[in-house]
């Protein structure tokens, strides 16, 4: 089936910000914005795509790794030694590592600078870089430090995956099935038909695929800046997830992987809890192993993946909440009993 390309901007107001996603074409991505000092931030991966980079930029280590306060402080410094005031822009090119630490250090440069984004990846495309959720790992919590803080503008080239290592580009794709399960759009149905082309990174399925999953996030963005009600739903998967990857020291595991893992044991757990329709789960179970992803994490100790998801940010009034299904496109929190919690991850 044929998608023609869709260049058209998409513009977000989220809360007293506004956001404008771009495509341009891989040679446009960096034009320099006019009358403003700015700073480039690559890691070791993305820097090499750009020969051409500017002058003022930094080149950060890769991977989650180097998510931490000392990454940020670097930006900090090299936004200091290159002379940015308040009215400065920062640059953030990579993945969602780079997007969130360089939003992160925008958010508190002067107490407020200028952010634009422009993922490389399409776990950055679709998820990471929209939303103004900045932040960097502490303490080996995942996120555990940030601030909201939504881009100015992201540039957004689907050509830059052409290159992107395969366990990488599947990992974002946990995050599109994700978006694909929580409304009911044709964005379940296009993954369904086009998987083939999708695996295969066709360019214009691709595009239409990237951009119908921003625009899901997005419209949960705008309606709930601050996550104070259903834009945790974006979260379908996380707190099992994250608490998969804490455990495992972030190795072995991607974060788009932990979150398939994650969104099958809620779905499990709903269905303890008679909540989800145990055929439903059965079909997203089915659905993400078609896709690839692994279900199953032996040697994981359960009370330790427990115990992880009480450092979760998201608790509530000291209770750990999670998002859960009823069937596709109905979404709600709840606590889980520990018991359940227990059957579910043995």
């Amino acid at each position: 089936m044929d998608y023609p390309p869709n260049k058209k901007p998409l513009h977000f107001r989220i809360g007293e910000y506004s956001t404008k996603v771009e495509f341009p074409a891989f040679e446009d991505l960096l034009a320099p914005p006019e009358g403003v000092k700015s700073l480039w931030v690559f890691d070791q991966n993305t820097a090499p795509l750009f020969s051409s980079r500017e002058k003022a930029s930094i080149i950060l280590p890769p991977g989650e790794e180097a998510k931490t306060m000392e990454s940020v402080e670097d930006i900090l410094t090299a936004g200091i030694e290159n002379g940015l005031a308040r009215d400065g822009l920062f640059i953030g090119i990579g993945g969602g590592v780079v997007c969130d630490m360089t939003a992160f250090a925008a958010s508190i440069y002067m107490r407020g600078s200028r952010v634009i984004l422009i993922p490389t990846t399409l776990l950055a495309m679709t998820d990471a870089s929209l939303g103004g959720k900045t932040g960097v790992d502490f303490r080996g919590y995942k996120n555990m430090a940030g601030t909201f803080f939504p881009a100015e503008e992201l540039r957004i080239c689907p050509d830059l995956l052409s290159s992107l290592p395969e366990r990488d580009y599947i990992s974002g794709l946990a995050e599109v099935i994700k978006h694909a399960f929580l409304v009911k759009s044709d964005l379940f149905e296009f993954l369904e038909r086009e998987r083939e082309a999708v695996l295969l990174r066709e360019p214009q399925i691709l595009g239409r695929m990237i951009r119908e999953s921003i625009k899901v996030k997005g419209d949960f963005v705008e309606r709930d800046f601050r996550e104070q009600a259903e834009r945790a739903f974006l979260n379908f998967g996380h707190t099992f997830g994250h608490a998969l990857e804490s455990v495992s020291g972030f190795a072995g595991w991607s974060h788009g992987e932990a979150v398939a893992w994650g969104m099958d044991k809620a779905l499990k757990a709903g269905v303890l809890m008679g909540e989800t329709d145990p055929d439903y789960a059965r079909k997203v179970s089915a659905f993400l192993a078609l896709y690839g992803f692994r279900l199953e994490a032996p040697g994981i100790d359960p009370e330790a993946l427990i115990n992880a998801m009480g450092k979760d940010k998201k608790k509530r009034e000291g209770k750990i909440m999670f998002v859960l299904q009823k069937e596709y496109g109905k979404t709600f929190q709840s606590e889980i009993p520990r018991d359940i919690l227990q059957k579910v991850l043995a």
